[in-house]
């Protein structure tokens, strides 16, 4: 038997059996037993290839190559999970922009913060600083992808500014602690680095950030920040 075979025999076996003992319990017989009188002593037979009624499989082979299936089925899993922006037809630069970004916020690699500015369903305006990579975890960015609705700030987001009402709330996200008692202005300390993010356009953004102005038909403004973290995720 080559290499290829074997390795055939033995998924086909790690497939049929959760368990290695499920494996060698296959093996025994009830004649085994019988004159065994001892089910320990039975598998250990069979493990050694002194008795059995099949192929010998050693159990480091079995459960490495359990593990390797199974790290296999989960990156295919992994990968059927197609983006929510896939496959539509953006045609805003805003969109297009969240498109770009949609993996790699997904994934951890880059954590943006989006600034909106624009006016509500009550025609007021607002504005704050949106988590990307939080909102995706939480919503289904469909109905933004699709055109069937506005991204737009809200109260639960990094800031939110309401322009009629003077309402200003902040809050911290499972990306982002919001320093709100700078003088300059709001701060967002990015907890995986511990970096400082500064969203104030007469100042760089930071290490390991930057700033982009997207020009859009859909919003009055439109920021977005990206930073790319250093550490490991």
């Amino acid at each position: 038997m080559d290499q290829e075979e074997g390795l055939t025999a033995v998924d086909n076996i790690v497939t049929q059996f959760t368990t290695y003992e499920d494996f060698l319990d296959s093996q025994i017989t009830t004649v085994d037993l019988y004159y065994l009188e001892d089910e320990g002593l039975a598998r250990q037979l069979v493990e050694l290839g002194y008795r059995g009624t099949g192929e010998v499989v050693k159990r480091e082979d079995f459960e490495a190559r359990k593990a390797a299936i199974e790290i296999a089925r989960l990156a295919e899993r992994t990968q059927k999970k197609t983006l929510t922006s896939a496959g539509k037809n953006l045609q805003d630069n805003f969109l297009k922009a969240l498109a770009v970004r949609e993996e790699d916020n997904r994934n951890g690699k880059v954590s943006s913060v989006i600034f909106i500015r624009d006016r509500n369903s009550h025609g007021q305006e607002v504005s704050g600083y949106i988590d990307y990579a939080h909102r995706l975890k939480i919503e289904d960015f469909e109905v933004y992808f699709s055109g069937k609705k506005r991204l737009l700030p809200k109260p639960t987001d990094l800031s939110f500014y309401n322009w009629d009402s003077h309402i200003a709330v902040w809050n911290s996200s499972p990306n982002y602690q919001v320093i709100a008692d700078n003088p300059e202005g709001l701060l967002f300390k990015y907890k995986r680095d511990r970096k400082i993010l500064n969203v104030d356009p007469k100042t760089p953004p930071g290490d390991n950030s930057t700033r982009m102005s997207i020009q859009t038909d859909l919003y009055m403004q439109v920021v977005i920040f990206d930073h790319i973290s250093r550490r490991k995720v």
